[in-house]
């Protein structure tokens, strides 16, 4: 399988670029036609070089991390007849200097609440199972060195 990006980003007329003042918004564009303004970090590249409006590499890892999670986690409950009605995330990225003394994503948080309804509602342990089979089935979990931690609300 095979995933396809693009990424855009175009100097403007009046930007000289080698002063290392150059606009960091660029797009991403997805495969099913969808596009995304993204941007530097405003907490790497400061404001105006960088728009806090567009989705970051940092913030888009994170959010890579617990979609991929809760999409495993949903196909898991749903497979054992636990009905969800609401699954939300506020999951948290920290970057930090890693073992090589580079600048890394070294934790991600998921914290996800989740909502079940019907006659089989899952225990506090049969929940924890579903996330730990999730997160052992996540494809970008699996492609990363990033330690993840779940915390069941």
């Amino acid at each position: 399988m095979k995933y396809n990006v693009r990424v855009f980003w175009e100097k403007s007329a009046a930007e000289i670029f080698t002063d290392n003042k150059y606009n960091r918004v660029h797009k991403w564009r997805f495969d099913g036609g969808a596009e995304v303004m993204a941007s530097a970090s405003p907490q790497v590249v400061p404001l105006p070089m960088s728009d806090e409006r567009g989705v970051d590499p940092e913030e888009a890892f994170v959010a890579a991390l617990s979609s991929c999670h809760m999409l495993f986690f949903l196909s898991i409950a749903a497979a054992n007849k636990y009905c969800i009605e609401r699954y939300e995330d506020n999951a948290e990225g920290v970057m930090s200097k890693n073992e090589h003394g580079q600048m890394a994503m070294t934790v991600v948080t998921l914290k996800p609440a989740i909502i079940f309804s019907g006659s089989n509602i899952p225990s506090f342990d049969e929940i924890a199972a579903v996330h730990e089979q999730a997160h052992e089935k996540c494809y970008i979990a699996n492609s990363v060195k990033t330690e993840i931690k779940i915390i069941q609300l």
